[in-house]
């Protein structure tokens, strides 16, 4: 007799791992008493399971307000999954010769689901800095990576649209059709307060060994910095070379 997973789930570390999401999303309020509340567990349960967490470096507790907060050990952990994963290892080095030769923050965004997540950056020498946007995501065709990853990845994206019901004027479809065969053509997508008001995101897509995209660079910083003529004739350009450089890596070849 078989049983499904979810017949060997250990409700103690379900509960802990709860508490981790919770104190992810938490801004302010989370004390023992709220915690217990918001996953439904006994004050004195929610105690050990935060003490456990604590003793790991993974949560800590203010001592004036007594409100818990994510524990800087959780940053070096997640930090040594990204790190071992393969896309990472090698568009590191290629972000940061990116972020040193142009002094704006580069980052590594992949697809998940119909969303973009920023999975890993670089930042910039610059004293005026972008918001930080590890770990965060977006729906894809809002900003400049989803939409690269987008028009290179499929180019019946449309179709897919209004299979999946989604609602657009017909004035938007034809603007986003157009505007999804220029980045096809260019490589590049370029976007505008998409990711914050007065802010500037350009993204290249990498591809693996069967032309597939695996992910995007985005280089990103405020409008005034990225000015068109220095995006065309220097930001674009070096992105692509490291996007090219990276599809290399992955067995991708153009000819």
């Amino acid at each position: 007799m078989f049983r499904s997973k979810s017949s060997y789930t250990v409700q103690s570390v379900e509960k802990a791992l709860d508490i981790l999401e919770l104190l992810a999303d938490e801004l302010s309020d989370a004390t023992l008493p709220h915690i217990a509340e918001k996953l439904g567990i006994s004050r004195n349960k929610a105690f050990r399971l935060l003490a456990t967490l604590e003793s790991r470096g993974l949560v800590q507790r203010e001592e004036h307000s007594g409100i818990y907060r994510v524990g800087l050990d959780t940053v070096g952990l997640a930090q040594r999954f990204i790190r071992g994963a393969n896309l990472i290892k090698h568009a590191h080095p290629v972000m940061e010769e990116l972020a040193r030769k142009h002094e704006e923050a580069v980052y590594l965004t992949v697809l998940l689901g119909e969303e973009v997540l920023f999975l890993d950056v670089v930042d910039g020498a610059q004293t005026v800095k972008t918001a930080p946007l590890v770990g965060k995501k977006f729906p894809c065709l809002t900003n400049a990576p989803g939409k690269v990853i987008k028009a290179l990845e499929s180019s019946d994206l449309l179709e897919k649209v209004f299979k999946k019901g989604r609602r657009m004027a017909q004035d938007d479809m034809a603007k986003l059709e157009t505007e999804l065969g220029e980045i096809r053509r260019k490589r590049v997508a370029v976007g505008h307060d998409c990711l914050g008001e007065g802010i500037i995101d350009v993204a290249v897509a990498i591809k693996d060994y069967a032309g597939k995209v695996v992910g995007a660079i985005t280089l990103m910083g405020p409008a005034f910095r990225l000015f068109a003529e220095r995006i065309e004739n220097e930001i674009v350009p070096s992105l692509l070379e490291g996007a090219d450089m990276l599809s290399l890596k992955f067995g991708y070849a153009k000819f």
